[in-house]
């Protein structure tokens, strides 16, 4: 009888670490990942098949693409479709001389993301919630039909409290007012978002409550603000004290921008938050209220790019390739948390070794110093074939920017990380407009001229337990 309990065993043992290995096999498209689970597995009775099982599966893409396949998340083209021919609206737009070049990189957006290209669009950058908070408030005052915001942190004290009453004063004089809240998001916030709206008319609604599960990725890291259908608010920052530099407790502050929009992509701004309000509520709001005939409101040529782990193709990770692939004299990139991949570093490197003066702007203090340590230990490699980084002084700069040849912007709240490209929801503008990079520009070049440039030999000096540190924390640059 023993013998038969140890032979049972030992093939239940066999036939897991076989199962492991051939999951492993088939679905780990990184051969490199493949051959060390499968070793893992086969090597470890019952401790590899039950590693792999804990952390060597990606659940957070599977989980994602079963929302998409069962219905309970559906595109906003879905929900509201593009009028007959709008979506190969643009698809024969003639770009600017100045942007000739950059024809592929519309091709390759044309079959990787939904929405088409827009022309005849406006957009003006709003540096600091100093700027920006000022005009979204003052548009919410005017709005007369539907708000619609989405926002990962918002506080609910200070100037949260002000965008709170303005948002309760338009519900009440009979605007339809409908507010996203990232349920992780949330917990930034001392003060309850959800207490301050009880009463009102406000409809609040948490993406993924922490109750229906622990979900630490997956989360809403997209901000957007769209009124009457008509104007809208995007970019990187959230609703919260510190982004007004003029007020901020120092040490606390927090550079970044936000950008006001008006023309035709408002549209598609719109879906992206119904995509959500859907997924969120159950509750599909196909109405025209929501979409307005927008007219022609300036000479922008931009693309939403609406990302997230449940998209067929990751999207503005593609999109980066394919500007990094294009450009001809200059790559300028500002992020808080750079943590690339390997394909993305390769990329860069390539890009710098064909002449293209690539410079990366990065906060000298981190809000996450695991984060810059991480950093630190990719750039060694970097900076031996060329790219240029500069650390940027305090205030902490949270801004997420690309220009490139002085061109072609991308704009939005997604950071240049894993957790950005591909495991939270994020909303990202491609630009095509010679004038609305020239402030872009100007952005980057004070930025230049007031940071402090990264050489080659302060990475190569480090003291061997501070190099020893930030590789420990690059082992875990996929999950940061």
């Amino acid at each position: 009888m023993d013998h038969l309990l140890i032979a049972l065993l030992a093939v239940i043992t066999l036939l897991l670490s076989l199962g492991a290995a051939g999951h492993a096999l088939l679905f780990k498209r990184d051969s490199r990942a493949a051959l060390v689970w499968t070793s893992i597995t086969l090597a470890l009775p019952l401790i590899g098949p039950f590693l792999y099982w804990c952390i060597g599966i990606n659940r957070i893409s599977r989980r994602a693409r079963n929302w998409q396949e069962s219905g309970r998340r559906v595109s906003g083209t879905s929900i509201y479709p593009l009028k007959e021919g709008e979506e190969r609206h643009g698809t024969d737009l003639l770009l600017p001389v100045s942007a000739g070049r950059l024809r592929d990189l519309r091709v390759l957006a044309d079959r990787v993301v939904a929405t088409p290209i827009r022309d005849g669009n406006r957009i003006t950058m709003l540096e600091n919630g100093d700027n920006a908070y000022p005009a979204m408030l003052a548009t919410i005052l005017k709005a007369e039909e539907s708000i619609n915001l989405s926002s990962y942190i918002f506080e609910a004290d200070g100037i949260g409290a002000e965008f709170i009453n303005s948002l309760k004063g338009a519900a009440a004089r009979g605007v339809e007012v409908r507010v996203i809240i990232d349920a992780v998001g949330e917990k930034y916030s001392r003060s309850s978002l959800a207490k301050a709206l009880q009463n009102s008319k406000v409809l609040l609604a948490r993406f993924l409550p922490l109750r229906h599960g622990a979900y630490i990725n997956l989360r809403n890291h997209r901000k957007l603000l769209i009124i009457d259908g008509r104007e809208a608010f995007t970019g990187g920052m959230n609703i919260r004290n510190r982004h007004i530099l003029s007020a901020a407790v120092p040490g606390q502050a927090v550079r970044d921008l936000h950008f006001s929009l008006m023309g035709p992509v408002v549209a598609d701004l719109q879906r992206s938050f119904l995509e959500d309000w859907f997924f969120v509520t159950g509750e599909r709001l196909d109405t025209p209220l929501f979409f307005p005939e927008l007219g022609s409101q300036g000479a922008a040529i931009v693309r939403c790019i609406s990302d997230g782990p449940d998209k067929e193709f990751r999207k503005i990770e593609q999109i980066i390739f394919g500007a990094l692939a294009c450009a001809k004299r200059s790559v300028y990139i500002m992020t808080p948390y750079f943590i690339p991949d390997r394909a993305m570093i390769s990329a860069i490197i390539t890009t710098t070794l064909r002449g293209v003066d690539v410079r990366i702007v990065m906060p000298g203090a981190n809000n996450l110093p695991f984060v810059k340590w991480a950093s630190q230990a990719l750039l060694w490699e970097l900076l031996a074939c060329g790219v240029r980084f500069y650390y940027h002084p305090a205030p902490f700069v949270h801004t997420k920017l690309m220009l490139v040849d002085d061109v072609w912007a991308l704009i939005g709240s997604a950071n240049l990380d894993a957790r950005s490209l591909r495991l939270n929801f994020e909303l990202n503008l491609s630009v095509l407009d010679p004038s609305f990079a020239e402030p872009v520009k100007e952005h980057f070049e004070q930025a230049f001229a007031t940071s402090h440039e990264i050489t080659l030999g302060e990475i190569e000096n480090r003291s061997l337990a501070v190099k020893l540190r930030d590789n420990f924390c690059r082992l875990f640059s996929p999950y940061l």
